[in-house]
């Protein structure tokens, strides 16, 4: 990397010499504008619109255009006077918790590199940072322009990120704010389904830029003499659906399913139920609670079944035969002791 800019890190009596290094690149695959019969490169001429002649870098100046055709030209002179123009100084005027810094204000972002014997109090300082859990408020002047910036720390690096200025962030002011449109609880509690179910841990890596890959494929293609083979068709967006919690279940279960869930109600772990969960137990339920019923019922007609046969079984038992029997043989024996005992006739002698 080449720096592109040198300067001091200044914090209270700390200064800090450093070196500025851009910490990001674009990607963008860049054309030239070409004649398209024989491919040579169209050129842009610096012309002046009074006079019509060409006009050198040296002669170009800035002009501020005040309206009714009236400029304003403003010299290198004009700009040298300017406070800080020129200025290679980082001052820190804060330290701020970083979750106060609204992402919308970052702009550009600045590797920090130790020059020369700074490299104790650099440390320093990013240990401090690390240690309080900080981010540094600076003013920085580059490219001719003072610009808002933090220092924080990235991968034990410095790091400047350029901020905009309040006053550039834009109000939204769109017609829906002011609508009385209110979300009824069981649209936000299968939203909030659906973002749970989509849920995850941020590593960019895992994400690549199609386009770009695509085109080159085409550029590479190009230069070879390759036949150029067409990306797969991305598949289209489904149309917006007019029902909305069809369409939020529809999204849950099509989140679980491509997690490998397979649009199970427990989810695969641990979490609060979902709409679609409780549904589904309220519905398992209830189905419990019919089946015992039904096998109580079955139950008891069995039961009852069986004491039929049970009944039937005794009547034709010895068991119970037996009692007729021994009442019986007390009739005979009453009888008997009422009859008359038989006279007894003595045997003649011979």
């Amino acid at each position: 990397m080449r720096a592109i800019w040198k300067g001091a890190v200044s914090f209270g009596l700390v200064s800090i010499a450093v070196k500025l290094y851009s910490a990001t690149e674009e990607k963008d695959i860049r054309f030239h504008q070409v004649h398209r019969s024989d491919g040579g490169r169209i050129r842009y001429k610096r012309t002046c619109q009074v006079c019509g002649e060409e006009v050198t870098y040296d002669d170009i100046a800035k002009g501020y255009d005040i309206g009714g055709g009236e400029m304003v030209i403003l010299t290198d002179e004009d700009f040298a006077e300017l406070p800080l123009s020129t200025s290679h100084a980082i001052d820190v005027l804060e330290f701020v918790p970083a979750e106060q810094v609204d992402p919308i204000l970052y702009n550009k972002a600045y590797f920090l590199e130790p020059e020369g014997t700074a490299t104790k109090p650099y440390l320093l300082l990013r240990d401090a940072l690390t240690d309080s859990e900080r981010v540094a408020i600076v003013k920085v002047a580059l490219r001719q322009r003072e610009q808002l910036a933090t220092l924080r720390v990235r991968e034990g690096v410095l790091l400047l990120n350029t901020m905009l200025w309040p006053d550039e962030i834009r109000k939204p002011a769109f017609g829906f704010l002011d609508e009385d449109l209110k979300v009824r609880p069981p649209e936000l509690a299968m939203a909030t389904s659906l973002v749970d179910s989509m849920a995850g841990d941020f590593h960019p890596d895992e994400f690549t830029d199609d386009y770009r890959a695509a085109l080159q494929e085409v550029i590479d293609a190009k230069v070879e003499g390759r036949e150029v083979v067409q990306p797969e068709e991305v598949e289209e967006a489904p149309p917006a659906a007019v029902d909305l919690m069809a369409a939020l279940k529809a999204s849950v279960e099509r989140a679980r399913a491509a997690r490998g869930e397979g649009g199970g109600a427990s989810g695969g772990g641990a979490g609060e139920p979902t709409p679609i969960t409780s549904a589904r137990s309220a519905q398992k339920k209830t189905a419990e609670k019919k089946a015992p019923a039904k096998k109580t019922a079955e139950k008891k007609a069995t039961g009852t079944k069986a004491g039929d046969t049970a009944a039937g079984g005794a009547k034709k038992a010895p068991a119970k035969k037996a009692e007729p029997a021994k009442k019986t043989a007390e009739k005979k024996a009453t009888k008997a002791a009422k009859a008359p005992a038989k006279k007894t006739t003595p045997r003649k002698s011979a």
